[in-house]
């Protein structure tokens, strides 16, 4: 039922920072194990297999699982404090969805003005007359039409060539960094755990991560949670919220009474089942325009975010953005469903969100882009910069960014002309009470202009 973890996570061995498997522009050998369901290198295979990624990962704190591994609770000392038993509800909440893989910005929104983009692509480039909401610049891939709503309205932005300050073309390695948003640091703990415990509310469910565990951003201290799906996140053999129930007495008979951080673990996270009913009880439209995966996670969100239980922070996971074959054409083919499995599903949550949608600021991530030229095999290699969205409550919507201009040779990326960090830092600032000096240590952001009313850009020295 428990396990311990040690505070710190291994340093994973990964390639040298230009070493791509794919450089050859052949595909990877077939996968006969649970990899994702598009060709890839081995790397973005694993890193796309929840189970593979998990078993590789340590969190910091303490683990507690309830109910068929439906639910984690995990925390460091924060879990040791009493347990608020009304937590209030959040003020502002803050989506992030992770693309797994490295997705292409190129096709997201493509860069129509620049003459290397399609002289790079010449099968996989989306062709100029098919973007939707085309400036003079950009446009997006048809398949956001989901998304048009969003966009007509202004809370809907897009900042190009974002990244990682340097190049980095491992995916474990790319992502950690990513993640901890703290390059140089010893403490081993992700951005948004360290949002949590800065941001002052005081609810048992806070942070949520909705899929097969707690990925890097949000593990450290401060107290999180996670489940698989949110009407399996239960007590295994008995219901949390009947104290009389068995399962219940005997938990609370081994782990009710002492200060140590796992029995602090277990009550919190019996007390995060009691929190999380009124959310089980809101039902929501699934069936309305929520496809795939991170439809399904969305959908759960929703109904948390609906059930105002305190809430502030969740992480969304899709994954098999790694296109290194394949990647298809504007008519169809894995890039075309990636994105419209992403837009229709993010279109939906705004809807089904109701009035809470006006609290709610959603942004999306990426380890790294894709190289300029498609390859051999119709994909494209590992990159550097890529495009960042960012969705609803703040957001001053069109398209952001310095353009750097593209070059069409074999190994040219897209240049990082903004930092990641600058667009979560200008969200955390708009959005919520937190210093982003002490979720981005070390860091002083540049304001971009695509939230309506950033605070002034703080020094993180």
């Amino acid at each position: 039922m428990t396990s311990p973890h040690p505070t710190h996570r291994p340093l994973r061995a990964v390639p040298p920072l230009d070493a791509d498997p794919a450089a050859s522009h052949a595909p990877d050998a077939p996968d006969t194990g649970d990899a994702a369901p598009h060709p890839g290198c081995t790397e973005g295979r694993l890193l796309t297999d929840r189970r593979s990624l998990l078993r590789g990962a340590v969190l910091g704190g303490t683990s507690v699982m309830v109910g068929g591994a439906s639910i984690t609770y995990a925390g460091g000392a924060a879990a040791a404090g009493p347990v608020t038993p009304q937590p209030r509800p959040a003020s502002s909440v803050i989506v992030v969805v992770s693309l797994r893989g490295a997705a292409d910005g190129l096709s997201m929104v493509v860069p129509h003005a620049d003459a290397a983009y399609y002289a790079g692509r010449p099968t996989t480039a989306v062709p100029r007359a098919a973007l939707l909401a085309a400036d003079a610049q950009f446009g997006l891939h048809p398949a956001m039409s989901p998304l048009m709503p969003l966009w007509q309205s202004g809370r809907l932005a897009a900042i190009h060539a974002t990244g990682l300050p340097v190049a980095n073309r491992s995916h474990f390695a790319a992502m950690e960094e990513l993640e901890d948003a703290a390059p140089g640091s010893a403490e081993r703990s992700g951005w948004l755990n360290r949002l949590v415990g800065a941001n002052g509310d005081q609810a048992t469910v806070e942070a949520l991560a909705v899929g097969s565990g707690i990925p890097t951003l949000l593990a450290g201290p401060s107290t999180v949670m996670s489940f698989g799906e949110l009407d399996r996140a239960e007590l295994a053999g008995g219901d949390a919220r009947d104290r009389r129930s068995p399962r219940r007495r005997a938990l609370n008979a081994l782990w009710g009474k002492g200060g140590s951080e796992m029995g602090a673990g277990v009550r919190t996270a019996l007390t995060s089942l009691v929190d999380l009913a009124p959310a089980q009880q809101v039902r929501t439209g699934r069936r309305r325009g929520y496809t795939g995966g991170v439809g399904e996670a969305l959908a759960d969100v929703a109904r948390v975010l609906k059930a105002d239980i305190g809430v502030a922070a969740v992480t969304v996971d899709t994954g098999s953005w790694d296109m290194h074959v394949g990647m298809g054409t504007v008519a169809g083919g894995w890039m075309v469903d990636n994105v419209t499995e992403l837009a229709s599903s993010v279109g939906a949550f705004f809807a089904d969100l109701g009035p809470v949608a006006e609290k709610v600021t959603l942004v999306t991530v990426t380890e790294f882009g894709r190289r300029v030229q498609e390859n051999g095999s119709r994909g494209t290699d590992h990159g550097w910069g890529s495009v960042m969205l960012v969705a609803g409550a703040g957001v001053k919507g069109g398209y952001y960014g310095r353009w750097p201009g593209l070059e069409n040779s074999l190994d040219a990326d897209v240049p990082v002309t903004t930092d990641y960090r600058d667009v979560l830092a200008e969200v955390v600032s708009a959005r919520t009470g937190a210093s982003t000096a002490a979720v981005f240590p070390g860091h002083q952001w540049t304001r971009t202009g695509f939230m309506t009313s950033a605070g002034a850009a703080r020094s993180a020295a």
